[in-house]
């Protein structure tokens, strides 16, 4: 009888794990992501250098130009381009043993400009890594960085301003996920991060609401007061949104200086993990304001 509890705990498990990867939403951001990175031009085009000053049209210049806003780097000089605040830069390049660290301040952050999941990413306070607690000499950070930068064509790293939160303290800060379609918000997702891979999360309508859960990946908590930069925050988003002109979720921060932008992430979770609820918000707006598009 035990082993027969067994299996179907383990059954229903996997049900429900495939209803949840599973559905238009899941087979639409599916399909884009086949689209966007299928083509073997598309890491060129993803890594093409620009800058705020480039026109528009030199942005748009191929087919699913959104796929240049996929490095960190453009994103930043987009999202500048567009009028919205960035964490100061420190240091650019892929010669890494380059990096002068007696120059950096005590607090400062390094990401690469393509990847995902926090993968890679140091946010550094007097050597230690706020993301694992762990110490790291600068010799030690530099071959790690080496090490990504010999298996990828084209990686880069970025060393950022360590954002401070509104209350001036160093500090990981709060995730705010903005799901977008052509300027109009469907959620915005509040994450407290604990590290990379946990947290507590709400989500909230354009106006603060509290929302059912709209993704499974953090636990939920109770909902708080918006940041004081929440307007800014949404009104930037939403200019964000309408320039990039079709579904992308847009992250950003409240800071002492007031919402600062993060990334874009065209395939979020690559659309698993969502609930029903979620699945269903997300097709409304998708096929409300982005009708036709992948």
């Amino acid at each position: 009888m035990k082993k027969l509890t067994t299996y179907y705990t383990i059954l229903l498990e996997r049900i429900k794990k495939k209803m949840i990867n599973s559905g238009e939403f899941t087979d639409r951001v599916l399909r884009r992501h086949k689209i966007f990175w299928g083509d073997p031009a598309a890491e060129k085009i993803r890594n093409v250098r620009m800058s705020h000053e480039d026109p528009i049209e030199k942005w748009m210049d191929v087919p699913y130009w959104q796929r240049k806003l996929s490095n960190k780097a453009n994103a930043r000089e987009f999202a500048l381009m567009q009028g919205c605040q960035v964490p100061d830069l420190y240091w650019r390049g892929s010669d890494v043993e380059n990096i002068d660290f007696s120059a950096l301040p005590p607090y400062y952050v390094i990401r690469p400009t393509t990847g995902h999941s926090a993968k890679m990413v140091y946010v550094m306070d007097h050597g230690t890594n706020l993301f694992d607690g762990k110490q790291y000499e600068p010799e030690e950070i530099v071959a790690a960085l080496k090490a990504a930068v010999d298996m990828k064509e084209d990686q880069e790293f970025l060393i950022e301003e360590f954002l401070q939160n509104e209350e001036g303290e160093y500090k990981v800060l709060t995730d705010y996920k903005i799901f977008c379609f052509n300027g109009e918000t469907a959620t915005i997702w509040e994450i407290k991060r604990i590290d990379p891979k946990k947290g507590f999360a709400t989500f909230y309508d354009e106006n603060w609401n509290r929302i059912d859960e709209v993704h499974i990946f953090y636990p939920p908590k109770d909902a708080g007061p918006p940041p004081k930069c929440f307007p800014e925050m949404v009104s930037q988003a939403k200019s964000l949104s309408k320039a990039y002109g079709m579904f992308v979720r847009l992250d950003f921060y409240a800071t002492n200086r007031g919402a600062v932008f993060g990334e874009f992430t065209p395939t979020p979770a690559l659309g698993k993990g969502h609930t029903r609820f979620g699945k269903k918000l997300m097709i409304k707006y998708w096929d409300k304001y982005c009708k036709g598009q992948i």
